[in-house]
């Protein structure tokens, strides 16, 4: 446990992740900011696509553990950040977008999150090509990703604003996991790299 300036926070990470609730927003920024203001602290969340029929404003929202909701709405207080609502999520709703596909073009792996798309070579791990989106930040974190490994690679979250920005980050994750070998992606690993 994490004493942070809430009270406790549940930072084990080998424990199963409850969810059960939405903060919801209406600028995906706000969303971005809440989920580095919440892990900051020690609560785990994870930024979603929420279900259609919850959709109020941006297409991105933090799911929390509903029964830390008190404590989570106190710290984004206390940060200035706003938010719409935190809703639960009820039984039967449609389940969060997390799509990642992957297509394979002999020396490149192509990673692709929502609409955007990371290119890497499958042998050094250089990116070699970003597209999709038409966000107001793509075409900086293009510049800054290609030609760079995917492990040095500055991370679109930290740079960017916006939901291609979130989905840049989605598809850099999962090309780093597939390339290292941690994930497996359909039928793409890659064993043994150091």
């Amino acid at each position: 446990m994490n004493e942070g300036a809430m009270g406790s926070v549940s930072s084990n990470p080998e424990a199963p992740f409850e969810g059960g609730g939405l903060v919801l927003f209406s600028v995906v920024r706000q969303a971005l900011e809440a989920d580095r203001v919440l892990r900051e602290v020690g609560y785990r969340v994870r930024l979603v696509a929420p279900p259609a029929q919850l959709r109020k404003g941006c297409d991105l929202a933090v799911e929390v553990n509903l029964a830390e909701k008190p404590g989570i709405e106190r710290r984004l207080g206390q940060e200035g950040i706003s938010y719409l609502s935190l809703e639960p999520l009820k039984t039967g709703t449609s389940p969060l977008l997390e799509i990642v596909t992957v297509a394979d073009f002999d020396s490149w792996l192509m990673v692709r999150a929502g609409n955007m798309k990371l290119t890497f070579d499958k042998e050094s791990g250089q990116i070699v090509n970003t597209s999709g989106g038409g966000c107001p930040d793509i075409p900086y974190l293009h510049a800054e990703l290609v030609g760079r490994s995917l492990t040095e690679a500055p991370r679109p979250r930290d740079t960017g604003f916006t939901l291609c920005a979130l989905m840049l980050e989605r598809a850099l994750e999962e090309g780093l996991g597939i390339w290292k070998g941690d994930v497996c992606h359909d039928a793409h690993c890659r064993h043994g790299s150091d």
